[in-house]
């Protein structure tokens, strides 16, 4: 896979809501914190988005899609003086094939979608994000235009499997506003995602997704993006924030903590996997980047598995 794919599958990014809401010329809906990543789409009409800790509010028109990673509380509205209804339990009383109805009228149509992030390693994702990652120009909203007239049959149309489907559409729609944000918002912004769109950093960090387990040098890496070893580390850290090796033994223990936590092998094999000859030279690594040794690692996943249980 590609390191944005390998990131949010690592993440195990899952839609656990994608809610249909109507309303008319005058309405008011305001949605509570979340600790995932909150989707606001607008299908028809338009609507004020005001979310906490942001100064500005943002217009929203049709075909307009938002992210917010933070999970800030936020409010849409018609007019943002309006009182506002509380979104979130109306919402919560609705199957997936319903769409709540905020006032008299249609003017409005519009997605309220909320990805859980199941994964540890969620600032891999959302520290590259602004509060507000605003899809508005209309050639990127032509790419999200067939998600959100999908989005909206299922909703008005429910058929069988109605509830996949626009869980689906709404990881869809995710991806798409990603990479029209990395696309538009490259110049001056710094994390692996931004490096991305380096067509020769990109290639290195492609060759490090792809063979996380190989013995990685800076001078192959330098190789991988056609470049010398000096020029590769100052560019790599330049737009990555972070030098190659660094940026390497981050993901190879994002890794690690994934295997660790989902499978049952044994360390020494978890160990080869990400790229250490030995299951001592793993452990000093991890409890490096981590804070604590693998195993000492394991007992809290089995602390905290009880407490959940």
């Amino acid at each position: 896979m590609d390191p944005l794919s390998d990131v949010l599958s690592l993440l195990k990014i899952r839609s656990y809501a994608s809610r249909g809401f109507q309303a008319g010329s005058k309405w008011s809906i305001r949605f509570g914190p979340s600790r995932g990543i909150k989707l606001f789409a607008v299908i028809a009409g338009e609507g004020w988005l005001a979310v906490d800790e942001v100064a500005s509010p943002v217009l929203a028109r049709a075909g307009d899609c938002l992210l917010l990673p933070s999970g800030q509380a936020y409010q849409a509205a018609s007019d943002l003086n309006l009182p506002p209804v509380d979104g979130t339990l109306l919402l919560r009383s609705l199957s997936t094939n319903e769409i709540a109805q905020f006032s008299t009228g249609s003017d409005f149509l519009g997605i309220a979608g909320y990805f859980d992030i199941a994964g540890e390693d969620a600032d891999l994702l959302l520290s590259m994000l602004p509060p507000i990652v605003h899809v508005r120009e209309e050639s990127d909203k032509q790419v999200l235009r067939w998600c959100l007239e999908q989005m909206r049959k299922e909703f008005q149309e429910p058929q069988p499997g109605t509830s996949l489907v626009a869980q689906q559409l709404a990881t869809l729609m995710l991806v798409q506003i990603l990479r029209k944000h990395l696309d538009s918002s490259v110049e001056g912004n710094v994390g692996w995602l931004f490096a991305l769109a380096d067509k020769r950093i990109g290639l290195s960090l492609q060759a490090m997704h792809e063979r996380p387990g190989c013995r990685w040098t800076l001078t192959t890496l330098a190789q991988h993006a056609g470049m010398s070893r000096t020029g590769f580390a100052i560019r790599f850290k330049e737009l990555a924030g972070i030098a190659p090796m660094s940026y390497l033994t981050r993901w190879r223990m994002s890794l690690a903590k994934d295997r660790i936590a989902h499978s049952n092998d044994a360390m020494r094999v978890v160990a080869q996997q990400v790229g250490y000859e030995s299951e001592s030279a793993f452990s000093t690594a991890f409890k490096r980047q981590v804070g604590c040794a693998p195993r000492r690692y394991v007992a809290s996943l089995k602390l905290k598995a009880q407490a959940d249980a």
